[in-house]
């Protein structure tokens, strides 16, 4: 653990989740993998060239831009615009849509956390308010995260993605503190320690990613495993 900054006192311990608290890179693989397989049973949309999800969710993003704030909107109405091309009929296109979406989303809350980040979790509620922050679109319900955060604030139904400070924000009026009161931990400076400074939340960077970040700016604490946190206890 690297103290870059003195901490002040926190109430309240925001996390991301993905990549955070658990390895999400097989776990997405898995769900698109999942939808594909879908897709691929539809004859008009196996008989397109080329990628043709990617086609359309590039489209939607460029031509709805808003809707990259919110995951699972952006997807539902890529799946939507994809159908629409293919010569079904509206049912069809409701039903396919649904189901790949469902697909999809099934297998992306398909997560386990280990038990041992569950346990430091549970002794890190007994002297902080727990939350989570995500990008995401994982169904925290869904698997063995369930009750673990008071609240679970999702880019778009909840606020602007991270690292605009909207979400950070959102959990600062919900639950009467103040930004310096909540310490975020996550896996990305670009979105996580960006967003909680630009906030002005305090930040710690889990440091476990081979990823090049385009933000400078530093963190509080920095640490390279997520069980360093239990020297907050």
């Amino acid at each position: 653990m690297r103290f870059n900054r003195a901490i002040n006192p926190v109430k309240v311990l925001s996390f991301d989740l993905d990549d955070t608290l658990y390895n999400n890179h097989p776990i997405i693989l898995n769900a698109i993998s999942a939808m594909q397989d879908y897709l691929q049973s539809i004859p008009e949309w196996a008989n397109k060239e080329g990628d043709y999800w990617l086609e359309c969710r590039r489209h939607v993003g460029a031509t709805q831009p808003h809707l990259q704030d919110d995951v699972t909107t952006w997807r539902k109405v890529a799946l939507k615009f994809g159908m629409s091309q293919l010569g079904l009929t509206n049912d069809e296109i409701t039903r396919h849509s649904t189901n790949a979406y469902q697909a999809f989303a099934d297998a992306r809350s398909n997560i386990t956390v280990a038990d041992s980040v569950l346990a430091l979790l549970q002794k890190l509620a007994k002297k902080y308010t727990l939350i989570a922050i995500t990008n995401g679109n994982v169904e925290v319900d869904k698997f063995n995260l369930a009750g673990v955060f008071e609240r679970v604030y999702l880019a778009g139904p909840d606020g602007r993605a991270k690292p605009d400070a909207a979400l950070f924000q959102r959990a600062c009026q919900d639950l009467a503190v103040k930004p310096a009161q909540i310490l975020h931990i996550g896996d990305s400076l670009d979105t996580d320690v960006q967003g909680a400074n630009l906030a002005g939340c305090q930040s710690i960077w889990l440091n476990n990613q081979q990823t090049t970040y385009t933000y400078k700016g530093l963190a509080d604490i920095e640490i390279s495993d997520i069980h360093q946190l239990s020297l907050l206890e």
